[in-house]
């Protein structure tokens, strides 16, 4: 059984990327700082890395995205609620980040999603209870 998620991003300029996340209310594990990394704490089971690009680099003989270009992954947290979808996007915009949708209600499932500083895509997403 898999128990934790960890994954790896690429930033330009780490200091601002644990700050950008850090006001997104996400916490910093410090067990994982240093040597150009930070640990950036979502829930119990899922983490992501940031790696300065020089730190990245060592894990992949990759060249890393231009996401300025182009796009290699995006990213969808579940939330508990609409409005834990709207604060966070919220947070994410006022910390630097952007967006280029508006929120969308399918009825089931209510979105929205920001770009981090770095390029990377962000969803955000709550989906309503299944009915018995």
């Amino acid at each position: 059984m898999i128990q934790q998620l960890f994954f790896n991003l690429p930033v330009a300029d780490l200091p601002r990327s644990m700050a950008f996340f850090s006001a997104l209310g996400f916490s910093a594990d410090p067990r994982f700082a240093g040597d150009g990394g930070g640990c950036i704490v979502v829930n119990d089971t899922i983490r992501v890395m940031l790696l300065s690009h020089a730190r990245f680099r060592d894990f992949t003989p990759k060249e890393v995205c231009d996401t300025s270009r182009a796009v290699e992954v995006l990213i969808s947290l579940a939330c508990d609620t609409r409005e834990r979808v709207d604060d966070l996007v919220a947070r994410a915009l006022a910390a630097g980040g952007t967006t280029y949708d508006e929120p969308e209600d399918l009825g089931f499932m209510y979105s929205h999603s920001f770009v981090d500083p770095d390029g990377h895509g962000w969803g955000v997403l709550h989906m309503a209870p299944t009915p018995a």
